[in-house]
């Protein structure tokens, strides 16, 4: 496999890259998880591909056991799954179907969330919301999910404290066990929308913020239906995507 090249011209190894910082004691785990996460996110373990513990392991320089632990982990995330006697497959990519039935499921979910957000939420929730919020708003420059890390968590963590704010704890759990931020960024990078999704959250976040449950269901869909919108542009552009 062809790597591109670093800025000093020396091939650019996503492994390596990985593996650099890799620390020898303690956090070891923690550390092999973001490894093994960044190569899913970056396709370099390849959406549908078989997971080699011990080739991973052998290639981030560590042993099989935090591979393992980070891969149950990963799983949890939906990022891998697991099968017996076939071991950690890299989860497909979302086809158009599969995509337009997740954006569905967030709409019936996180349109009252919001509502209910606007309607229950205090000063913290408030507080927290303005700061993911913000911190969405930071460019990010590059290609590779090291580069949109901190944009992702904030995306995904405005709409975790949307549902924190409106006091439904199986909402809440029920919005985390879909994880759809895993599947949705695997794509997003190609997508772009940095600028629209901020300018979506403000709608969502000033609703709340003014307790108009109606607007912020609104403000909501909105940003739901755009999202889905720029997601389904590049499965066209690219040929309708993995199957699911």
């Amino acid at each position: 496999m062809t790597h591109p090249t670093g800025p000093d011209g020396a091939a650019d190894d996503p492994w390596a890259r990985a593996s650099g910082a890799m620390p020898r004691r303690r956090a070891l785990a923690e550390h092999t998880y973001e490894a093994i996460r960044s190569l899913l996110m970056d396709q370099v373990l390849p959406p549908g591909g078989r997971v080699n513990i011990d080739e991973v392991a052998r290639r981030l320089d560590v042993s099989p056991t935090p591979v393992r632990e980070a891969l149950s982990r990963l799983e949890s995330e939906g990022l891998v799954t697991k099968r017996a006697l076939a071991g950690f497959t890299a989860t497909p990519l979302l086809d158009a179907r599969g995509l337009a039935e997740l954006f569905d499921l967030r709409r019936y979910l996180e349109e009252p969330a919001a509502s209910a957000a606007a309607r229950h939420r205090d000063d913290a929730d408030l507080a927290a919301l303005r700061e993911l919020w913000q911190g969405a708003r930071e460019p990010f420059d590059g290609g590779r999910y090291a580069h949109y890390r901190d944009f992702a968590l904030c995306d995904a963590g405005f709409h975790d404290r949307v549902a924190v704010a409106g006091g439904n704890v199986m909402l809440r759990e029920t919005l985390a066990r879909l994880q759809p931020h895993t599947h949705v960024y695997r794509l997003q990078l190609r997508v772009g929308g940095q600028e629209q999704t901020y300018a979506e959250h403000r709608d969502v976040l000033d609703a709340i913020a003014a307790g108009d449950g109606r607007a912020a269901a609104r403000a909501m869909r909105v940003h739901l239906d755009e999202a889905e919108k720029r997601l389904m542009a590049v499965l066209r552009r690219e040929g309708g995507g993995a199957s699911s």
